[in-house]
This record gives structure tokens, C-alpha cells and sequence, in this order.
């Protein structure tokens, strides 16, 4: 390590002396980029699901939150993503509220990408016309790779699509893909994903052949098994048995809503089948933890808690190799100590970089001098908008 710290700062006899910054060598350095939910590229073409297509969805995904919060109505908020409201009239729907959130972490990686990919070094309203133009002569086939590849020096990207389980995406070693089985053990949406499994589902036997039709399927392709579930839950997946779970799926499968212990109770033990599905066929589980995008207020009461949960998952499933995301935000010196005393437990920074770009810096310093170097991955922008 020594002699490798020595070559990189120029140091031995005889040879020439060569420096470099560490702002250079992470600009060199070749990305795998392990969080994004980016759409396929011809389907963003196509404006499939989007809720606009003009400059104003480079706000969409993080900073029209931030927005929110610096008090921006919600009827100009809507406005201001709408497909039905003219590019530069949206200018003034922002103006007031951009200096607000400028220098945000969301403002602030939106400032550097359209300085990088369209050449605007202020936004103002004498360069919107600028950015629009910008924007629809960069959307054009063949600009995820010009994005991705050519200026960010990204390899490949980890993608979570939102849908089904799993997608076969056009885009197989740009694009990779989770296995998500968050509809397998959430509200399970049986109809849909056991017809497409060729499985009648009368059972819980039946419903755990359907989850092992999709990892058996699917496994081979994708990069890790995900879930989001502290979207919509506590992250305290207790070990529940078949035979008390059995009864529940079938009062759910006869459309029965299950008071919510049992609910918990039927999602625990789908949950847990589930993770042995993945460590079985050799798939890190991906487990959001910490901050919560949007407006699930309810669930966000709970992000305190997941530090002590994130120890229950690594003890209660020591063969599975836990990818615990975000970095816990905030609670990253807690997550730190995780992963220096678990071996299973790895950490993940994407998305922790725009929410706190300081803080996310501290966490880096901090971590590389108290946990294994091996268990980190640095790098993952989580959006659904390339050009961010």
C-alpha cells in the first residue's frame, strides 16, 4: 500500500516525478454507477410516463421537492411540471424559488450538469431559451451513452425500474438490473405477476412457487434483489413460519383486508422467503434506509429506527449479503459502525451526495478510517432523469 501511495504521488529515485489531485483522479476513474431507475432510452424518447418533456423535468426528480419546502405553492409546482404550460413561461413560475434552493445539494448538481452538458453557467431568464435548446438537441437517440459514458465515464448502471420485478431492459450492459421483490412480499400483486408466471395461485405454496419463478428466471441477469419496503413500513421483518402464515394468505386471497398486525405479520414471513431466494441464488439484497423522497410522512417518522433494524436483518440473515443504501441518511455514523462489525453488512452512497453533499464528504473520511474499504460503493445518482 505504501509503495502504491509512493508511485501515485510521484515518489522513488530515478524515476520522474508525477502528481495528481484527487479532484483528477476521481474524474478519471471509470464509474460502476450501482443506483439509478432510469427508463430505457427509447422509451424517455418516446416520453413514456413522463410528466413533461422540456427543461423543467431536470427539476422533477429531488429539487421539486426542495422547492416545496422553500414554499413554492403547489398549484404553481404542478404548473411548473405540466406538459401544457410553455418552457419560458415556466421561468417565472421558478424564478422566485430558485435562489432559495440553489445551493442545495439537489441545486447544486443540477447547476453542474447543465454547465457540463449544455454549456449554461447561470441559470437566469436570458438562458432559458439557451436551455431549452440545449435540452432538444441533446435528446436524441444514442444520448444515454452520450451521458453516461462519454461524459460522466460511467461503465454501467445498477437499475431499480419501477413495475414489474424484474425488466428486460434493451439496454443490458448499460443498463443492469435489480430484481425488485417489493410486490412479492408488500401487498403482493398476485393476478398480475403469477400470470405472467403461468402459475394459478389457490395457496401460499402456490405464491411461493411464483417467487421462485421470478429469482429462478430472472437471477442470472440481475445484479442484486432489492426492495424498497420502508416506503411503506418499518424495516423490523420478523421470522414468521408457513403454518401461521398460510391462514393469512388465504383470507387475503379471498379479498379479506388483514388487520394490520397480521398484515405485518404475512409481509414478514414473504419477506424473509424471499431474501432466501436471492442468497441462495448468490444476490446481494439492496435495502433502502434512511431518508425518504416524497411526501410519506408517516414512514419518515421511522427512518430512527432503521439503524436498529439494519442489526436485526445482518444477525437474523448471516448468509446474505446486505447492501444497505444511501448511507442510512442521517444516521451514517450509526451505519459505520454496522459495517465495521458485520461482515455481511455493505454501505452504499447514492443519492446521500445531492442530499448532503458535506455531510456525505464526513461520512467518506469517517468510514474509510473505521470499516473495511472493500464494502463500500461510492457512486450512485438515483434518478430517473439521465441528463441529472
Amino acid at each position: 500500500a505504501l509503495a502504491g501511495a509512493g508511485a501515485l504521488l510521484g515518489c522513488g529515485s530515478g524515476r520522474p516525478r508525477r502528481t495528481y489531485g484527487i479532484a483528477q483522479l476521481v474524474a478519471s476513474t471509470v464509474f460502476v454507477d450501482t443506483h439509478e431507475h432510469l427508463p430505457d432510452e427509447v422509451d424517455r424518447l418516446a416520453g413514456k410516463d413522463l410528466p413533461c418533456d422540456d427543461w423543467s423535468l431536470l427539476f422533477h426528480d429531488y429539487l421539486g421537492a426542495d422547492l416545496l419546502s422553500a414554499g413554492m405553492p403547489r398549484e404553481e409546482h404542478e404548473r411548473l411540471f405540466s406538459a401544457g404550460v410553455d418552457p419560458q413561461e415556466k421561468w417565472r413560475l421558478l424564478e422566485p424559488y430558485w435562489p432559495r434552493v440553489r445551493h442545495s445539494g439537489f441545486g447544486q448538481a443540477l447547476s453542474h450538469s447543465i454547465r457540463e452538458l449544455y454549456g449554461i453557467g447561470t441559470l437566469a431568464r436570458d438562458s432559458i431559451s439557451r436551455l431549452q435548446e440545449g435540452y432538444e438537441a441533446l435528446r436524441r437517440p444514442g444520448f444515454y451513452e452520450r451521458v453516461l459514458v462519454e461524459t460522466a465515464d460511467i461503465e454501467s448502471c445498477q437499475v431499480n425500474h419501477h413495475g414489474l420485478p424484474f425488466h428486460e431492459t434493451r439496454q443490458p450492459r448499460l443498463l443492469m438490473q435489480d430484481l425488485s421483490f417489493q410486490n412479492l412480499h408488500i401487498e403482493p400483486d398476485v393476478e398480475r405477476l403469477s400470470k405472467i408466471a403461468g402459475i394459478e395461485v389457490t395457496s401460499l405454496d402456490d405464491w411461493h412457487a411464483v417467487i421462485h419463478w421470478w429469482f429462478d428466471t430472472y437471477s442470472r441477469y440481475a445484479v442484486a434483489a432489492k426492495s424498497q419496503g420502508a416506503y411503506l413500513r418499518g424495516l423490523n421483518y420478523r421470522p414468521v413460519e408457513p403454518e401461521v402464515a398460510e391462514p393469512l394468505f388465504a383470507r387475503l386471497l379471498a379479498g379479506e383486508e388483514l388487520p394490520n398486525e397480521e398484515k405485518r405479520s404475512l409481509e414478514d414471513h414473504l419477506f424473509w422467503f424471499c431474501v432466501e431466494q436471492a442468497t441462495r441464488n448468490r444476490l446481494p439484497v439492496k435495502i433502502h434506509l434512511g431518508y425518504l423522497a416524497g411526501d410519506r410522512l408517516s414512514q419518515f417518522r421511522r427512518i430512527g429506527d432503521h439503524m436498529r433494524d439494519a442489526i436485526e436483518l445482518c444477525r437474523r440473515g448471516p448468509d446474505t449479503a446486505w447492501v444497505f443504501l444511501h448511507i442510512g441518511y442521517p444516521h451514517w455514523q450509526e451505519l459505520i459502525a454496522i459495517a465495521k462489525r458485520f461482515a455481511n453488512a455493505h454501505v452504499e452512497m447514492s443519492w446521500s451526495w445531492a442530499l448532503d453533499p458535506v455531510g456525505t464528504g464526513e461520512f467518506l473520511k469517517r468510514y474509510l478510517v473505521s470499516a473495511p474499504a472493500n464494502k463500500l460503493f461510492t457512486f450512485g445518482g438515483d434518478y430517473s432523469v439521465v441528463e441529472c
